[in-house]
């Protein structure tokens, strides 16, 4: 089962700290070979600025998301133990 992951790339979502995390969900998906298992893409615009950074994992949409709580949502989704 593919695991969708949208990254909201508008301006908003982008300048609070989406452009980090975009680089942060790469780095997750390379550290543990999930490649294969992942579609990663951008959208325009949320519509949810005033509470961005939004990312979407399989139809669960986090908001206010930063580097640290990107990172747990991860794991606790792929089921990854540190």
């Amino acid at each position: 089962m593919t695991t969708i992951i949208k990254v909201c790339m508008g301006s908003s979502c982008f300048a609070r700290g989406n452009a980090k995390n975009l680089q942060k969900i790469q780095e997750f998906i390379d550290k543990y070979n999930l490649d294969a298992e992942v579609e990663l893409c951008g959208l325009r615009c949320c519509n949810n600025c005033s509470k961005g950074p939004n990312i979407t994992v399989d139809n669960t949409e986090y908001n206010n998301i930063d580097t640290g709580s990107l990172i747990d949502v991860l794991l606790k989704h792929f089921n990854i133990s540190e």
